[in-house]
């Protein structure tokens, strides 16, 4: 695993000790940011279960303005600042042990430009985090992205009032399926 572009290329990111995270593969991250583009930068990202920090790492790397990484585990707060620090961009993040559902439902502040939802594998977390961010239209504004990241054989329907689909990507073992803002009609 490493940073693929920007200020920090090259560098190899540390994984999480025991298997309790999933990383995204090379391969996807760096179709994902081929997706957003320069859109990223000077954005203001939130990393839910954020594992190793890949994506928000990635993510400061090529220009976004902040990145907040949520994880409840132990050991991947620790690998996530390991990994800001070995990449020199510590600054830039905010890294909190904290349960990503419990992080959602006290959210108070700006909003994000992009929220990006990988959980542990096959528990329909991805289900229950993206119904609580289409819940919280506060931590969207009207031009935010919300990405969700999942295994393709994971993937059932799923009933959202604010957010809509409005892409995917398989790539491999991994889907990335892309929400944005719904209009409100006047």
């Amino acid at each position: 695993m490493r940073v693929i572009s920007g200020s920090a290329k090259g560098h190899r990111l540390q994984s999480v000790p025991g298997d309790g995270t999933r990383p995204i593969t090379d391969r996807a991250k760096e179709a994902l940011f081929s997706i957003l583009g320069n859109w990223i930068e000077g954005r203001t990202v939130l990393d839910l279960f954020g594992g190793t920090g890949a994506v928000g790492i990635e993510a400061l790397s090529r220009g976004a303005e902040h990145v907040y990484f949520v994880d409840r585990s132990r050991a991947a707060v620790r690998t996530i600042v390991k990994n800001l620090t070995h990449c020199r961009l510590a600054e830039r993040a905010t890294v909190t042990r904290r349960d990503s559902f419990d992080f959602i439902e006290r959210f108070e502040g700006e909003p994000f430009d992009l929220v990006y939802i990988a959980p542990p594998q096959y528990q329909e977390l991805w289900h229950k985090a993206l119904s609580a961010v289409d819940a919280r239209g506060e931590m969207l504004d009207e031009d935010s992205v919300v990405i969700v990241q999942i295994d393709p054989r994971e993937e059932t329907a799923v009933a959202l009032e604010n957010l809509l689909e409005f892409d995917r990507r398989r790539y491999g073992s991994v889907l990335l399926v892309f929400y944005e803002v719904a209009e409100v009609a006047d």
